[in-house]
């Protein structure tokens, strides 16, 4: 568990939740899921401490659901996200929630990377509450940056710092959003490459069970997103139902989040949008490979046709003179046989010109 104090004066941290509120500022509370199940007595203790109040016991057991979808809650007290984040890289060891709530998958490990799990938020008016899977970077990274802000500069520590809870949980929730922007380029040089083969006339494609595999997890992380986009507008729409400000600095605090919020569902519909352009860019591809199958297909019966109909004629000379009959034309003389071949070839390479001629023999342009 790592508990962070922001203030104006900068971030301090520590191991355990504090007692009471600091005068100025907010508290961050960041726990795993399984420091959450096994301590969440002690946690609503705390937070009856710090708010005077507690979590429900379904948004308990939410956040205790490694299964649970993108969501957004709330209370007349606080307000609940729940918003998944993409697992640890390939190569990594996933954390346990994930290996029970993901099927293995096929394919090249840029697959892997699309395999999510659930991070929580309970956002009230001067504390947050985040429950993360075990060894969760979006929360490291992000509380590395604090401490960095306030180490770098402290005369500049206070504008670059969250003013609120929620302010503190869209930053974070950004944060994991980057990540599905970045699996965007490793996506599309992936299914470039598929699709260079694919079109390739040279090379026979026989890796039809990755590229299923690949449409599956473009659908499925299509799914994440959508749950993603319709629990940040909840969060905006709940936001605009506020209380009005009784100061300017509270208004243009209230303005910022919206903003911010904002800012966020754009970056989401961003990946969403090149989600769907990348399942069409692999549809089309798969169908201009079938369609390109299907014109080699022709051009090679087209070929055999013309060549069957050039022979055609040579073998109805051959069948004449092959007839069981004592008088045949040239039969029994001497340039008989050379009168046949000579009429033979220049049947077949006046065929031949004429189908030339009509484009029958010509290869199709590729």
């Amino acid at each position: 568990m790592r508990v962070f104090s922001i203030s104006p004066g900068g971030v301090s941290e520590s191991d355990a939740p504090p007692q009471q509120l600091p005068p100025l500022g907010h508290v961050w509370i960041a726990c795993t899921r399984q420091e959450f199940e096994t301590g969440w007595s002690q946690l609503q203790a705390t937070l009856q401490a710090l708010c005077g109040l507690q979590l429900v016991d379904l948004h308990v057991s939410d956040l205790l659901n490694a299964q649970l979808p993108s969501h957004f809650d709330y209370t007349s007290q606080y307000d609940l996200l729940v918003f998944r984040r993409l697992a640890t890289g390939a190569g990594q060891a996933v954390s346990r929630e994930t290996d029970q709530g993901a099927s293995r998958r096929g394919g090249p490990p840029i697959l892997r990377h699309i395999d999510t799990s659930p991070v929580g938020f309970a956002v009230f008016e001067r504390v947050l509450l985040s429950v993360h899977p075990a060894d969760c970077a979006a929360r490291d990274a992000y509380a590395s940056r604090l401490l960095q802000v306030t180490s770098n500069d402290v005369r500049t520590a206070n504008s670059r710092l969250p003013a609120s809870p929620a302010d503190l949980m869209l930053r974070i929730v950004n944060q994991m959003v980057d990540g599905f922007l970045e699996l965007r380029r490793e996506l599309t040089r992936q299914l470039d490459h598929w699709q260079t083969e694919l079109l390739n006339p040279r090379t026979r494609f026989n890796n039809w069970a990755t590229l299923l595999n690949t449409r599956l997890a473009l659908h499925q992380l299509d799914e994440i997103c959508e749950d993603q986009r319709s629990s940040v507008q909840d969060w905006i729409e709940s936001v605009k139902t506020w209380p009005e400000a009784d100061t300017p600095a509270t208004q243009r605090e209230r303005d910022l989040l919206l903003v911010r919020s904002r800012d966020l569902l754009e970056h989401i519909e961003r990946v969403v949008h090149h989600v769907r352009r990348l399942e069409q860019g692999v549809e089309t591809a798969v169908q201009i490979h079938f369609n390109a199958q299907s014109n080699r297909t022709n051009d090679i019966m087209r070929t055999l046709t013309v060549l069957t109909a050039i022979f055609l004629p040579l073998n109805l000379i051959a069948g004449i003179f092959g007839m069981n009959f004592e008088f045949i034309p040239l039969i029994h003389n001497d340039s008989g046989f050379w009168w046949a071949m000579a009429s033979m070839g220049l049947t077949a390479v006046a065929l031949a010109l004429l189908f030339w001629r009509k484009r029958y023999l010509e290869r199709s342009g590729r």
